[in-house]
């Protein structure tokens, strides 16, 4: 007698945003509630309210785990257990959305054989911008420093073009402890494109415990305050810093922010 085969049941590809509980959006929510296995990273498992995994299977592993990860997600989901694969920000984004769908691909899987969706979250590109003000209101680019799976001669190209088009670059994985040097690189690019005194916002843990916003001149980047949680916004021509007040007016912490307009002042009447 043939064996009938278990039905597979629904794989959640979700985005948990930055991190902050309040902008965990309601479908992901909804998704989180309906899984019974849990899959991610150790530390945005973390992330997770803690209500959401009591009772649950959590299977997690460390940073470079991400083909682990995925294919343990579809074969708890083909295994009939309704899972969600966690990832911060959005998972369409520098995340494991597509690793799912080439797992999906290499397996010979038809959409019909297993229900995948793909819920969307805060990307850490709009949390960082939200606390610097409003840097994205023009065309804007993400690149990624990572070299670990793109050839760092591609980055580099990707980064003069990018920057040479006037497009505000918002820079992705740009400095680790073993990875140093690449983001003096991508400033020195920079400076062969824009001027010295272009705004960067950089901000380290948007919406999470040990958040850090500053804004310092292309020229004067402090390196330091860099890291892999860290993401940096690099202005446009036109990009500049609406001052705050006290004695520390172009400061985040007193009210100042980044702005790249949109192009409203030469067509409008700001004053009104």
């Amino acid at each position: 007698m043939k064996a009938t085969r278990r039905a597979s049941a629904p794989l959640f590809v979700l985005g948990l945003g930055p991190g902050a509980p309040g902008l965990l959006t309601p479908e992901a929510t909804a998704a989180l509630e309906e899984a019974s296995v849990i899959v991610g990273y150790t530390g945005y498992v973390r992330l997770v309210p803690q209500h959401f995994l009591q009772g649950k299977r959590v299977l997690s592993t460390g940073m470079t785990g991400e083909l682990a990860r995925a294919a343990e997600a579809v074969d708890a989901a083909l295994g009939g257990a309704a899972t969600a694969l966690v990832c911060s920000g959005d998972p369409g984004v520098y995340a494991l959305a597509g690793l799912v769908l080439e797992q999906l691909e290499a397996r010979g899987l038809p959409p019909s054989e297993l229900p995948l969706h793909i819920v969307p979250g805060v990307p850490a590109v709009c949390a960082a911008a939200a606390l610097l003000g409003a840097p994205l209101m023009h065309d804007f680019a993400c690149i990624s420093l990572s070299d670990l799976l793109t050839p760092w001669p591609l980055i580099r190209k990707r980064l003069d073009h990018a920057f040479a088009a006037d497009f505000v670059v918002a820079l992705y994985n740009p400095r680790s402890k073993r990875r140093v040097s690449q983001l003096g690189e991508a400033v020195t690019i920079a400076l062969a494109h824009k001027a010295g005194d272009t705004p960067v916002g950089i901000v380290k843990n948007a919406f999470r415990p040990g958040q850090e916003v500053h804004i310092a001149p292309l020229r004067e980047l402090p390196f330091d305050l860099v890291d892999m949680f860290t993401l940096l916004i690099i202005g446009n021509s036109e990009s500049r810093v609406v001052p705050g007040t006290g004695n520390s007016p172009l400061s985040w912490e007193s009210g100042a922010r980044m702005l790249t307009p949109r192009g409203y002042q030469s067509k409008y009447d700001m004053g009104r």
